[in-house]
């Protein structure tokens, strides 16, 4: 019997911003498989292999003179993407391909039902990379190509993206705001970066309700992003009934990171997971594929990643 949960960390993401002082650090990914290894997760899970995203799979959102830009700036060894705030290291555009491959194969082996479903440990993050710009710490748009890549590769009809980071998924909303087969759900705080996410915005023209957002104080925790999940998700994805889920795991969520003011729990991430597991096992055969976005607090996020994993495997 296959494992139920396959999982995709490829240690060269660590060559992404490597010497540079900066709170998306390699040490991320280090925490994170370090407690895995201790929690004796890695014994349990089926490991994905790795490759770069090919150019037409990035097509599937991103614009060519984006990633000719993007992979330009890289390779031409300039500190930042001139296309915003994103800062890049030498090895930046192959870890950022890689990422992207990685998730693509979690998709691959979800739908073919493989495994049930799978947790991405990528660097750099994807949620605020739009069709044409590279934003805050993220180069390519790792769930919404994988997003793209199920429908058009696996004949997912309707995909579900929800996103717990505490920054808002301005990326990722902007690629699927006018596109009903492609629902968006964000908790977020509010005021913060890169300031979008308003309540009022639920998408465009046929998509109009297919984007949901909460933007909360700082110090909301378990009440206001379960609830939301609980009192407001639910009955929309029951609505939608998405093929797939996707998730943005952000654990900058949770309580003490660098960046954000959530105070969720890792007992809260645990109930988070079961949660958009449940909507998953009414409409989407249990299909989900979780890709890490943000936490900065090594040992918060190393701890938050792990109950989210034991959640995803139960």
């Amino acid at each position: 019997m296959a494992p139920q949960t396959a999982l995709f960390a490829d240690a060269r993401c660590r060559e992404h911003l490597a010497g540079r002082d900066h709170p998306e650090r390699p040490e991320r990914f280090d925490a994170i498989l370090k407690s895995f290894e201790r929690a004796g997760l890695l014994d349990t899970v089926m490991r994905l292999e790795s490759r770069p995203a090919l150019q037409e799979e990035l097509l599937l959102c991103h614009t060519r003179e984006y990633l000719r830009t993007a992979q330009h700036d890289v390779e031409a060894g300039y500190p930042h993407l001139s296309t915003g705030d994103t800062d890049v290291t030498a090895a930046s555009w192959k870890c950022a391909l890689l990422a992207v491959g990685g998730v693509l194969n979690a998709v691959d082996t979800v739908m073919a039902g493989q495994a049930r479903n799978a947790f991405c440990a990528v660097r750099p993050p994807g949620h605020h990379a739009t069709p044409s710009r590279g934003m805050g710490f993220c180069l390519l748009n790792n769930v919404a190509v994988a997003a793209r890549y199920a429908q058009k590769k696996h004949g997912a009809t309707r995909v579900l993206i929800v996103d717990w980071d505490v920054h808002h998924g301005n990326g990722t909303q902007d690629i699927f705001y006018s596109d009903p087969s492609v629902f968006y759900f964000s908790t977020h705080q509010w005021p913060l970066y890169p300031g979008t996410g308003r309540a009022d915005e639920t998408g465009a023209g046929a998509a109009k309700g297919c984007t949901m957002n909460f933007p909360l104080p700082a110090g909301s925790g378990r009440k206001e992003i379960l609830g939301a999940v609980e009192n407001s998700l639910v009955p929309a994805a029951a609505r939608f009934r998405p093929d797939l889920v996707m998730i943005s795991a952000g654990f900058d969520s949770r309580v003490d990171d660098l960046l954000g003011r959530f105070t969720l729990t890792d007992r809260d991430f645990t109930d988070l997971t079961r949660a958009v597991m449940e909507i998953a096992a009414r409409h989407a055969g249990r299909r989900v594929v979780s890709v890490l976005e943000g936490g900065y607090n090594l040992s918060g996020l190393a701890s938050a990643a792990t109950a989210h994993l034991e959640a995803l495997l139960a």
